[in-house]
């Protein structure tokens, strides 16, 4: 295998594929809000020992492709990254308020693969 983590008394190779919408897919995510949406999810994946391999942030949505430990709840890993950038983005850019109902920044489905070789 080309990657391997390993831990104790384990040796693993997880790897996920993550895609979040904004909810009614509107384009809010440009420019300054794409950037530090981008520094939040680092941010989060650096607390929670995950290996980032390829990321987009899009106007609509984003795709993150990450290496995880076994220990690690892959749910509560969306569940992180969902609560802490909407959080972060609406407190720092207040315009986004005006657009969510509940402050509800990202929409409640997600699509989340695992992939391998």
């Amino acid at each position: 295998m080309e990657y391997q983590r390993t831990s104790g008394h384990t040796v693993s190779r997880l790897i996920a594929h993550i895609v979040r919408a904004t909810k009614y897919r509107y384009k809010v995510l440009e420019v300054d809000k794409n950037l530090r949406c981008r520094k939040i999810i680092r941010q989060i994946c650096e607390s929670e020992d995950v290996e980032i391999l390829k990321g987009v942030v899009s106007s609509d949505h984003i795709h993150i492709h990450i290496n995880y430990l076994p220990s690690l709840n892959l749910s509560n890993l969306v569940k992180k990254l969902k609560g802490r950038t909407s959080r972060k983005l609406q407190q720092e850019y207040p315009e986004l308020k005006n657009n969510y109902l509940g402050r509800h920044f990202w929409s409640i489905v997600y699509g989340c693969w695992s992939t391998g070789t």
